[in-house]
């Protein structure tokens, strides 16, 4: 399947912003089953300062300032981008989870060692003794690892509520455990603290999605930014599953970055001069070009 993507990040301020310093991820990036065909960044007011670079976790960052008083900013990212779709997983004859979890914590391989660093807490995903609780249950003795991150993907979906007005960007994860609801971005980030307090590594992916299924079907999450949770499945690598919708990630997800948490892959952020008071708008589109 073939996209057309087109991000739209408008800010407004209630006074002028003499100077902005901006960090973005919003380039897709390769990755298994999927290829960027082009991709470009458009910037009103244009900025004085514009770089690229890739970062640690191979994503591409863009870096860009504004020294030009203004009093709206609007960052436009349009890309094309090929995926391929998911083959079909047979979760119970997927590794143990703790035989996951014990490779590669000793295995010294680069493949191991990527994965291992993936296993530790992040300020977003902290380790509590309210996470490991929820976790337990998808994690008895013995059970296929991919058969257990199926089995947390429904537990989440099934137990918390998809609402907006519950959440913002700060809110800590155990609030999102207490009141049961949230937004893409809580569900990937409790799924990744619950996998992570088993002692297994787990990464945040940050990305689109498309607005409907093949059966017409309206997914949780298209027309914005998506976000979902990466696990390290031995053999099978890295499987990523979708808990706002309770899927394993399909050809229907676009993945632009992935990292610890939200706090790597920002799609934007910034620091400002002045600005005062202000707003944000953001418009996603995900585009089919075909089906072949």
């Amino acid at each position: 399947m073939r996209y057309h993507i087109r991000h739209e990040t408008e800010y407004a301020y209630a006074e002028a912003v003499t100077m902005g310093y901006n960090a973005a991820h919003l380039k897709p990036r390769s990755a298994p089953r999927q290829r960027p065909l082009d991709a470009a960044i458009d910037l009103s007011p244009a900025a004085d300062v514009f770089n690229e670079r890739t970062d640690y976790f191979g994503n591409t960052a863009t870096y860009f300032t504004i020294q030009q008083w203004h009093t709206r900013m609007v960052v436009t990212a349009s890309a094309r981008v090929e995926v391929e779709p998911m083959p079909a997983l047979m979760l119970n004859v997927s590794s143990p989870w703790e035989h996951v979890r014990d490779k590669v914590s000793t295995d010294r391989s680069a493949e191991c060692l990527d994965a291992y660093a993936m296993s530790f807490e992040s300020p977003m995903c902290p380790e509590t003794p309210g996470v490991l609780a929820f976790a337990e249950p998808s994690f008895p003795k013995g059970r296929p690892i991919l058969e257990a991150a199926s089995d947390l993907t429904a537990r989440i979906f099934t137990e918390f509520a998809y609402d907006p007005s519950t959440t913002t960007v700060a809110t800590p994860l155990t609030q999102v455990l207490d009141q049961r609801s949230g937004v893409c971005q809580d569900f990937a980030h409790l799924f990744i603290a619950a996998v992570r307090s088993m002692g297994l590594p787990c990464r945040y992916v940050s990305g689109y999605l498309r607005t409907f299924n093949d059966n017409g079907e309206q997914l949780v999450g298209a027309d914005a930014t998506h976000a979902w949770a990466s696990i390290y499945a031995d053999q099978f690598g890295w499987i990523d599953f979708d808990p706002t919708n309770n899927k394993v990630v399909s050809d229907h997800h676009v993945t632009i970055a992935w990292g610890r948490d939200f706090g790597d892959v920002s799609p934007v952020k910034g620091l400002i001069l002045g600005g005062g008071d202000h707003t944000v708008d953001v418009r996603v589109t995900v585009t089919p070009e075909s089906t072949d």
